[in-house]
């Protein structure tokens, strides 16, 4: 009966959207960020050209590009999706499977290409904030406007789940929630706000999620070329709380050799790139569309059709990120003309074109950052907003010319948070306590609905972090981070690893360029990985074995290389007296393309009574190589690990690291932690109803009700005590739950 549940949880969360594909809104941004740098104007490769409907429609040397009403015999779709080699793009990230799904279903509708506008709203840059204001004031007059009720407020228990997971990202603990329902204070609510966002890190570990995918940031990876990691500087900005005005200018003009300079400098791409995708373009692109809500992506190469913003205007801004006077390029073809240095809205300036560098990007950061520049303001209220209630003030999000649903309360939020000194706690503490926060969450519908009426927040389902953290936090089972150095690990969340097969399913995205929303749609990749993914299922049985005082103790290797890349190399020279046998294991740390990195254990020998027995050296990623030792008498393991010289090219960039055990290693533990985990781990209770109740109380904020409790128990119990498997069958059914899934 529980696994009926599960499963018919998962087939809700599973619904896909039915609404008619919009070529200009869906289809032409992908192809836009992903496909343009090799296909796009005359000299596209192949003769292709996906810069225009037409374009596509006319194909390439190879043929017809897409068949209208056939995707299965379309060869664009089969090149995307990888069905007929080679798969496309060549040497970049994929599509995601959302992003084919929507290019597929457009095929299936005959590739249409009407062109959609955008609502024409009487758009001012300055704010103008309404005489009266406050959330609850304004929102009260809006329900009266549209002859609606006013809604009510969350009970407690949903209101703290979602406050925690909001700010923390984090469940609340059993104890933390039965301490705020106790409490009579009036006023609870707001201290609950004010405590949550009081804690630095839990607060900065949270919301770092959410400006990694806006300033294409990641966490364990390594980066290539000129790219940088901006972490040490965005996990410190945000517990420091710097004022939003300040966080932006330093994005745009970084300084000195602790600065974020990795936001400005974007992606560089391997091989040769069209005009729209260098860096000065990609610094213009990310910072209108992060900042200002403004998308530039199709008016990179040409005239947009879907704004009316224009190719000259993209240039103008692209010439403040480059010290080079820099030639309009329409569709891959060079114009003759050179651009301008003028800001997106000429009335906030501009600034000498042959100025340094330097000078550009301080002059760009102060009119991005201007008060006569309420776009700036707008825009980063919006997006919290969307955060927050699952659909913004104005939608599309990166259409911020467009009109909010609610005109005054915008203006009032952009001017109230501007008053406050740009305090982005300010900002989500005013939303937090407003009555519409608080108030029960209804069906979402579609963000494109011009009719849309607030009635109360959209469930928003977790992202990949904080579900992987949900994980960790209700098992104690934390992911260990290691250093490139050979040295015990760190625990820590999950927003410090590099995504794997779960969390991409889950919607951690490749951030190869600004995100400003994620894939949250269920996915047939996603219904796979949850009910049958490795990752999930080896975590969940670590996790029933450690609340079940059970766990898998992870074995001290004898070796640890560190971290190798190219030309990488390790002396291995280790005491094996008395060891039966030897695990030589090698694994992938970021390698650009694991599959094609090759370790030697070069030189490799055992010594003993009778001299040296050499030993083959060639390994596989992944791949465990057994010595057996006993009896033998050997007393010395020697070797020199290193790359082979095969593996050493820009399209690997091999990143490994080789460990030696004397017994057969956990792959998920093979560098032991130190240190205290994120949260405390949770106490194991010591009876099956017991631990249902911990289980149903720290993941639903709530106990089960009595048949819950009932069939549960039954699932969990074995000769009246708890059995492990039985314990992650019950974890498992529990995540999968849209009531565990939604924050709600």
């Amino acid at each position: 009966m529980l696994y009926s549940w599960a499963v018919l949880g998962l087939g809700m969360c599973c619904a896909l959207s039915a609404q008619t594909v919009d070529f200009a809104r869906q289809v032409h941004p992908v192809f836009a960020e992903k496909c343009l740098p090799c296909h796009n104007g005359a000299r596209g490769q192949g003769g292709l050209s996906l810069a225009m409907r037409s374009d596509i429609l006319r194909g390439g040397t190879s043929g017809a590009a897409i068949v209208p009403g056939e995707s299965a015999k379309s060869l664009l779709l089969q090149r995307i999706d990888g069905t007929k080699g080679p798969r496309m793009p060549m040497g970049g990230a994929p599509l995601s499977e959302r992003e084919i799904a929507t290019i597929r279903r457009w095929v299936d509708e005959g590739a249409r290409g009407e062109v959609a506008s955008a609502p024409v709203a009487k758009f001012s840059l300055a704010l103008k904030p309404p005489a009266a204001g406050g959330i609850d004031t304004l929102m009260d007059a809006y329900y009266r406007a549209h002859k609606a009720a006013a809604p009510g407020v969350v009970p407690d228990a949903v209101f703290a789940r979602r406050v925690y997971l909001d700010l923390w990202g984090l469940l609340p603990s059993p104890e933390e929630q039965r301490r705020f329902l106790a409490d009579t204070r009036p006023d609870k609510r707001a201290r609950l706000v004010e405590e949550l966002l009081a804690n630095q890190r839990n607060y900065a570990e949270n919301w770092i999620s959410f400006w990694n995918d806006l300033l294409h940031n990641d966490e364990g990876v390594i980066y290539h070329g000129d790219r940088a990691s901006i972490s040490p500087w965005l996990l410190k900005s945000l517990e420091e709380n710097k004022p939003y005005d300040e966080f932006v200018r330093t994005l745009l003009a970084p300084a000195g050799k602790d600065g974020p300079a990795g936001f400005v400098r974007g992606v560089t791409w391997r091989g040769t790139v069209n005009a729209s995708q260098t860096p000065a373009m990609q610094a213009a692109q990310n910072s209108a569309q992060v900042f200002l809500g403004i998308n530039l992506k199709c008016n990179s190469c040409h005239d947009s059709f879907i704004s009316h913003w224009k190719l000259r205007e993209a240039y103008a801004l692209a010439s403040f990120f480059t010290n080079e006077p820099l030639e309009i390029v329409k569709c891959d073809m060079a114009t003759g003309k050179m651009a301008e240095t003028t800001f997106l809205f000429p009335e906030l300036g501009g600034i000498d074109a042959k100025a340094a560098v330097e000078e550009k990007r301080a002059a760009a950061a102060r009119m991005f950052t201007s008060k006569d520049n309420g776009l700036f303001a707008r825009t980063i209220v919006n997006r919290i907003w969307r955060q927050l209630f699952g659909r913004g003030l104005v939608e599309p999000i990166d259409e911020m010319e467009g009109p909010a649903w609610n005109p005054e309360l915008m203006e009032w939020l952009a001017a109230d948070f501007v008053a406050h000194g740009y305090d982005m706690k300010h900002l989500l503490r005013t939303l937090m306590l407003s009555k519409a926060y608080q108030s029960p969450s209804v069906a979402g519908g579609n963000l494109r609905d011009a009719s849309y009426v607030f009635q109360g927040p959209w469930p928003r389902r977790m992202t990949a972090e904080q579900f992987a953290d949900a994980i960790a936090t209700l098992t104690g089972e934390w992911r260990t981070r290691v250093d490139n150095r050979p040295t015990p690990g760190q625990y820590a969340r999950e927003w410090r690893f590099k995504a794997n097969s779960m969390t991409r399913a889950l919607g951690r995205p490749t951030r190869d360029g600004a995100v400003t929303e994620r894939q949250t749609d269920s996915t047939t990749l996603q219904a796979l990985e949850l009910t049958n993914g490795r990752v999930l299922n080896d975590w969940l049985s670590d996790g029933a074995k450690r609340l079940t005082d059970q766990p898998d103790p992870a074995p001290a290797s004898l070796f640890d290389s560190g971290t190798l890349r190219s030309n990488g190399k390790a002396k291995v020279d280790i005491d094996i007296t008395g060891r039966n046998e030897l695990h030589l294991l090698v694994t992938d740390v970021d390698s650009y393309d694991p599959s094609r990195v090759k370790l030697v254990w070069r030189d490799a020998q055992l010594i003993g009574p009778g001299g040296a027995a050499p030993v083959p050296g060639d390994v596989v990623l992944g791949k465990e190589t057994l010595l057996d030792l006993k009896g033998k008498g050997y007393t010395r393991f020697q070797a020199l690990l290193t790359v082979d010289p095969s593996s050493n090219q820009s399209d690997i960039s091999p990143a490994v690291r080789g460990f030696v055990f004397d017994e057969a290693p956990n792959p998920r533990k093979l560098v032991a932690a130190t240190g205290e985990p994120p949260l405390p781990r949770p106490k194991a209770a010591r009876t099956p109803e017991g631990l249902v109740g911990q289980v149903y109380e720290h993941a639903l904020s709530r106990q089960p009700a009595p048949e819950e409790l009932r069939i549960a128990a039954e699932l969990v119990a074995k000769s009246g005590r708890v059995d492990r498997e039985g314990l992650q069958d019950l974890l498992w059914t529990v995540l999968l739950s849209p009531e565990f899934q939604f924050i709600r």
